[in-house]
């Protein structure tokens, strides 16, 4: 089992497709205006779970379970796609997982707004390299800067 760290490839064939709206918001959004965007959510899974470049939904097997953690996981708050220089750039606040325990090796972002008919489609996968582990306490995904070098997601 592994998890490895990718941009989905359905992900990137869906952009194209307009099936995904960064826009910050929640709900709507079409493949022909600009909505309120799409849900977003990171969902974490445990070093048994297998993923990489090429999963293409949200799925529940070897997802995390545990106090404070819910199947499905957080629903992000996107920051409105930007570009700097030649770069387009989107982002997320971070997420916490508050008087959690739970372990996990990994993590799916992905959406869960329904478009083109289908939801929970696959973003991108996070390998942490490393169980990490929170007792009682919080668990913490922070995302990097968003900016054209850093961004979650940038097209260069």
């Amino acid at each position: 089992m592994a998890i490895t760290t990718a941009m989905c490839t359905s992900f990137k064939s869906e952009l194209l497709q307009g099936i995904h709206n960064f826009h910050n918001g929640s709900g709507g959004g079409t493949t022909t205006t600009t909505g309120t965007g799409n849900t977003f959510k990171i969902a974490l899974y445990t070093s048994s779970a297998t993923m990489s470049a090429s999963t293409t939904a949200y799925a529940t097997t070897n997802e995390v379970s545990g106090t404070g953690y819910t199947a499905a996981g957080n629903t992000l708050t996107n920051v409105d796609p930007t570009t700097s220089g030649t770069t387009a750039l989107t982002d997320f606040a971070d997420s916490t997982w508050s008087s959690s325990s739970i372990t996990a090796r990994g993590a799916l972002i992905y959406n869960s707004s329904t478009t083109a008919g289908s939801a929970n489609r696959a973003v991108a996968i996070l390998d942490f390299g490393a169980d990490k582990t929170s007792t009682s306490g919080d668990f913490t995904i922070q995302f990097p800067a968003a900016d054209a070098s850093n961004a979650i997601i940038r097209i260069a």
